[in-house]
């Protein structure tokens, strides 16, 4: 091949590659999707676990939305108070005031104390427990599974089955609420960290049959709601809820509490 042939194709390589580069350019500019500032900052701000807690797709979903005006400040269940008070000076509005909240299973039917009506080999899987004979072969139909699907959900290893019965590490939940929407149960719920009172127990049956398939269910008998002075404690469908907007932790329905349910 001549030195002209190449010198041509050289030419028509690189004339190629200009035109690309300056159309590549230009079209980047015209097309290019504005991204405001605050959306970039609180994405600097925010965890960056990305595990959906706050409802949106991820930390860049969650940022978007607060700048659009379309979630609170406070929206980062993870990031909590001191990120939310970030988030809120970016935005230029008060954060207000965020209730550190964690984790809380309603169940305190362990190996020892929930009778079991039959043997399950298979996948440990709580869903998959959940749609065998009976909901499971606890004996209550509303206990743990212990299977541990929720501990293979947090992504913060914050909770772990023990004794059959699954247990939330509150110092390390950061209530993103990855494990209540896999539990099949229900179980498992959000409340407030300083919350020292609460029913380990989430059973909607009579007293007598909560008494034949676990020693510590509640049994619906409401002396702790009538105990309590504040009117935080009312029994519901046979079972004891504590109202903690309410409740001011004096310990007086733990005490009476017959089957000592009430942390």
């Amino acid at each position: 091949m001549s030195i002209t042939g190449i010198i041509i194709a050289a030419a028509i390589v690189g004339g190629t590659g200009l035109f690309i580069g300056v159309f590549l350019g230009i079209a980047g500019k015209k097309f290019a999707v504005e991204v405001d500032e605050r959306e970039e900052a609180i994405l600097e701000v925010l965890p960056g676990n990305n595990c959906g807690g706050c409802g949106y797709a991820g930390c860049s979903g969650l940022a978007a939305a607060i700048v659009k005006g379309e979630a609170e400040v406070g929206g980062c269940p993870v990031g909590g108070a001191p990120v939310a008070e970030k988030v809120g000076k970016i935005m230029g509005i008060e954060a207000g005031t965020q209730v550190h909240q964690v984790a809380f299973v309603k169940c305190a039917g362990t190996c020892d104390k929930a009778k079991q009506e039959y043997e399950y080999h298979g996948l440990n899987d709580c869903v998959m427990v959940n749609m065998m004979q009976d909901g499971g072969p606890k004996a209550c139909n509303y206990g743990c599974l212990g299977e541990g699907s929720c501990v293979k959900a947090c992504p913060f290893d914050a909770i772990h089955i023990v004794d059959g019965v699954a247990v939330v590490d509150k110092d390390e939940c950061k209530a993103c609420g990855k494990c209540i929407a896999v539990c099949p149960k229900n179980l498992i719920e959000l409340v407030p960290y300083d919350q020292k009172h609460l029913v380990q127990c989430s059973s909607r049956d009579k007293g007598k049959d909560v008494m034949k398939a676990c020693s510590v269910g509640c049994i619906g008998c409401k002396m702790c709601e009538k105990v309590c002075e504040f009117d935080a404690v009312k029994v519901i469908d046979n079972i004891a809820h504590i109202d903690p907007e309410k409740c001011t932790n004096c310990g007086k329905c733990a005490e009476k509490c017959p089957k000592k349910i009430i942390l």
